[in-house]
């Protein structure tokens, strides 16, 4: 699920001269992002988990059973992402109760909430990251 889809639910956050970084209006309004997107990515996952029941079927055909078990590979590899992204959003409700939301992990400046609107995990500002995947590509992971 792309963050554009779980996102129009909720308007983005309407910014108020002079307001302060991270304040209760702002708090509660990721928090209600991230509540929303782990609702969402867990109804998938029952979703997933009941279509594997419903459509296994044992085929005769080792093509049509090769087929089969590619698309529920397939389908249970996006669910393990999505289990992966329900821990970090998860994390990031911890940071949200401990006051710790919206500051870069890295060198302590305000993420922006711009950016956390397009990705209410991000645990870095904009420079961080960017020298995060400058060092990616030079060590070659």
């Amino acid at each position: 699920m792309q963050n554009s889809q779980k996102n129009q639910s909720i308007a983005p956050y309407r910014l108020v001269e002079g307001e302060e970084y991270m304040n209760d209006k702002q708090l509660a309004h990721f928090r209600q992002i991230l509540l929303n997107w782990k609702q969402e990515l867990m109804e998938e996952a029952d979703r997933t988990v009941q279509h594997l029941q419903e459509e296994a079927t044992n085929f005769a055909d080792p093509a049509d059973r090769a087929t089969q078990e590619e698309e529920f590979s397939l389908e249970l590899r996006t669910r393990d992402r999505e289990r992966k992204l329900i821990k970090k959003i998860n994390e990031t409700l911890d940071k949200i109760e401990e006051d710790d939301y919206g500051y870069c992990e890295a060198c302590g400046i305000e993420i922006g909430v711009r950016r956390l609107e397009a990705r209410p995990t991000a645990t870095l500002c904009v420079d961080c990251k960017s020298l995060a995947e400058i060092k990616e590509k030079q060590i070659g992971r």
